[in-house]
């Protein structure tokens, strides 16, 4: 058997480029709801709201200190045991939510650190003209520290792109887990994660160039 089949590798991207939609509806919808999440959580931690901030704080540490793939495990396998309501939860919505949750560990502190670099003043010129604290908030701080946060929430989606690779672990058919079936039938693993790397690494570049210019679009008014 030759090392390494050009055939079989041209021949498989077709079949891995089929699922591709998975991939990128995941990590989207994770993006979305990871996003609300961190914004509600940034929030909270920013004004540090009694009761509820120590419990944020626990729930930022807790993503953040343990690997995803546990939290994987553990939302889609282990809950289930303790609540079998949950029996019925689908594989890629277990997925969505894992990824949602761990990441919106990550961008509340993006968040955090770019509303906290906004001006002090900002805040105090908005609640001097009658705004109220989320006014000022939705008018004025966030659409400066959405220009400061960009970058570091671009690297978090891209981390969720990356991260939706271990959804196969939890049985959602995508491009890893038609790498991890297709090498596994003809016996070539070689050529099946070649191309994993291949189509994750265009994503990314891609990404990583429509960063670059939206970074320039927002810094245009600055």
């Amino acid at each position: 058997m030759e090392v390494f089949s050009l055939d079989f590798a041209l021949g498989l991207l077709p079949l891995m480029l089929k699922y591709l939609h998975v991939t990128i509806f995941m990590s989207v919808l994770s993006l979305v709801f990871g996003l609300m999440i961190a914004i509600i959580v940034a929030l909270i931690i920013q004004t540090k709201i009694k009761i509820i901030y120590p419990i944020t704080k626990i729930y930022v540490s807790f993503f953040r200190g343990t690997p995803l793939i546990a939290q994987l495990f553990f939302l889609y396998f282990g809950l289930v045991q303790m609540f079998p309501s949950l029996k019925g939860m689908d594989a890629f919505t277990a997925a969505v939510i894992g990824l949602s949750l761990n990441a919106s560990a990550y961008m509340s502190e993006t968040i955090r650190g770019a509303i906290s670099s906004v001006d002090k003043g900002q805040m105090e010129g908005a609640l001097s003209i009658g705004m109220t604290y989320l006014q000022a908030m939705r008018r004025v701080i966030l659409p400066q520290a959405a220009r400061v946060a960009m970058p570091a929430l671009s690297n978090n989606f891209i981390d969720i792109i990356k991260g939706s690779s271990l959804a196969f672990t939890l049985g959602v058919t995508e491009i890893m887990a038609t790498a991890q079936m297709e090498g596994a039938a003809a016996y070539r693993f070689f050529e099946a994660f070649t191309d994993v790397i291949i189509i994750y690494w265009g994503i990314i570049s891609l990404l990583g160039y429509l960063q670059k210019k939206l970074e320039i679009k927002m810094s245009e008014g600055y």
